[in-house]
């Protein structure tokens, strides 16, 4: 009896788990989309070209990330958006995490 309890019982406490573990990479992967936002946003607020901002970026968001840098006169805009796959099996859609950061230009930058 004990067994077939455990039996029943057993792909549940899977399926919860498995959902558990996609909520912590789900978290991670937006913190690290804001701290790359915020590195990014730092480097081009002080005038570093948007190449460079934009590979410092690439190089700390997760794989298929989406990386969109403005830069004008006052502010400098960094957006990250990067796709989340749930875990296999479960049926359930991939989440899109966001990161916008915006930073004002320090005074001796200019446009580029």
């Amino acid at each position: 009896m004990v067994t077939a309890e455990i039996a029943l019982a057993l792909p549940s406490l899977v399926l919860v788990t498995a959902i558990a573990l996609w909520g912590v990479a789900v978290a991670s992967a937006q913190l690290t989309c804001t701290d790359a936002a915020r590195t990014g946003a730092r480097a081009a607020a002080r005038g570093e070209s948007l190449t460079a901002v934009r590979e410092l970026v690439v190089k700390a968001v997760p794989p298929r990330a989406m990386v969109t840098i403005h830069r004008d006169a006052a502010t400098v805009e960094v957006d990250v958006t990067a796709p989340v796959a749930p875990p296999a099996a479960t049926g359930l859609p991939p989440l899109t995490v966001h990161a916008h950061v915006a930073a004002a230009t320090e005074p001796a930058t200019g446009d580029g």
